[in-house]
């Protein structure tokens, strides 16, 4: 079966983003008879990297149902060699056309990449500097600091570093994967990069790369 178009299936994202914000969702495809049809195989719609949160349910936020989304989750949505194969699978063998990096308002791990620059800051537990230490880069850019120099965290956009962060998360998506950046060359897939408002509840599109 040829797999749907990298636009058809965000736009059914959206779609369901928009039930699940105006309180109106369906809850599709979660009956005994879908969770029996999947016993055996999965073709999912489209591969959803996101944080780790747990305000921020990917299938829950747009309305879809088992079988749906291919979900590669870590604090931060930080890549690394995990995320890597788990999403060039998603791609290579269940041929998801879309992949979308979601990253959202209040992350916890974007709050502390930006107060471990802080002058007084404490070090932090090495599992956990190296996890956030890929978005400190976003952190120097928004605050134009140079590396040396530590900076005033009281007037730092974490927002603002969020979205820098997530761009830096799809750039080095490309970057490290020949397998889907030639997927996007070849027009069989697309990356879209979205931010999710906690208290609205919408994802809203960032990045777009390829054809949606």
């Amino acid at each position: 079966m040829t797999p749907p178009r990298p636009s058809r299936v965000w736009e059914a994202m959206l779609r369901g983003n928009e039930r699940f914000v105006a309180g109106e969702p369906q809850h599709p495809r979660q009956d005994v008879e879908r969770r029996e049809t999947l016993a055996a195989s999965q073709s999912p719609l489209a591969a959803i990297f996101g944080c780790s949160d747990s305000r921020l349910a990917a299938e829950i936020i747009f309305d879809l149902g088992l079988g749906d989304a291919f979900v590669v989750r870590n604090a931060g949505q930080v890549m690394s060699e995990s995320v890597l194969g788990s999403l060039e699978y998603a791609v290579e063998v269940l041929r998801v056309p879309l992949i979308l990096v979601l990253g959202h308002d209040e992350c916890g791990a974007v709050r502390a990449a930006i107060e471990s620059q802080a002058p007084d800051a404490q070090p932090l537990p090495p599992h956990i500097a190296n996890l956030i230490a890929p978005i400190v880069p976003a952190v120097r850019r928004i605050t134009h600091a140079s590396p040396e120099h530590p900076i005033e965290i009281a007037d730092v956009d974490a927002s603002e570093v969020g979205r820098e962060h997530l761009r830096d998360t799809v750039a080095d998506l490309l970057r490290s994967s020949e397998l889907i950046s030639s997927a996007v060359a070849e027009g069989r897939l697309a990356i879209v990069g979205a931010n999710y408002r906690l208290q609205e509840g919408r994802a809203v599109p960032d990045i777009v790369v390829g054809l949606v």
